[in-house]
């Protein structure tokens, strides 16, 4: 997912200004989501491994799927913060101030057509299933073991890797992601996402799952 993958995690920047994404999401939310929020997980999660260091060349993803693996006494930091730093990583990559094209030729969207007859059925299914979010997480598109698209809700800084899924995109729907502009209004700020996905970095995402996980072989 990024070069920085082992400990000691450092803030990786946005890959934009942060007031690229205007007037979808504004500049000061950016701000505090990315520098304060992933801030303190990638500083909590090195706390937490600090003086672990036989896990300091443990890939983030590894720490996830392998948490069991953890030493109890860290366990709940590192899914805790290392899902943050995940999570919020992929959310922030998974955005551009270049206007999604939502009939553009792809892998993805031939695998959207396929999985839920259409772009807009797309939408509509995605957004209720980020309406459906009970308090804060996260909806994913991901491709299962099965090699399928799916729609996935996981609450607070959960991941998807143990589910055996590999991650599209996702948005961030805890209140921090949308209150300062939206206040409690979560639908107005889904619809102001989809403005700003980065239909490049999924398409990039969907055929690195395809080979990953070897579809079609």
């Amino acid at each position: 997912m990024n070069n920085n993958n082992h400990y000691p995690f450092e803030l990786m920047p946005l890959p934009y200004a942060y007031n690229a994404l205007e007037p979808y999401i504004d500049e000061k939310t950016m701000r505090l989501h990315h520098d304060k929020h992933l801030g303190t997980y990638v500083n909590n999660l090195n706390d937490a491994l600090k003086d672990y260091k036989e896990l300091h060349n443990w890939t983030l993803e590894q720490l996830l799927y392998y948490s069991d693996r953890v030493p109890e006494k860290i366990r709940t930091a590192v899914l805790h913060n290392g899902g943050g730093v995940y999570n919020h990583n992929l959310f922030f990559a998974n955005m551009s101030p270049e206007k999604p094209q939502s009939n553009a030729a792809g892998n993805l969207m031939r695998a959207i057509d396929q999985s839920f007859g259409g772009f807009d059925n797309f939408k509509t299914e995605f957004k209720n299933m980020a309406l459906s979010v009970f308090g804060s997480g996260y909806t994913w598109l991901v491709l299962n073991d099965k090699c399928k698209l799916q729609i996935l809700n996981t609450a607070n800084q959960e991941t998807v890797l143990p589910q055996n899924a590999c991650p599209v995109m996702l948005i961030d729907v805890w209140e921090h992601a949308y209150y300062i502009k939206n206040y409690n209004v979560r639908a107005n700020y889904i619809d102001n996402w989809f403005n700003v996905v980065n239909a490049a970095q999924a398409e990039s995402n969907y055929n690195q799952c395809v080979k990953s996980m070897r579809c079609g072989c």
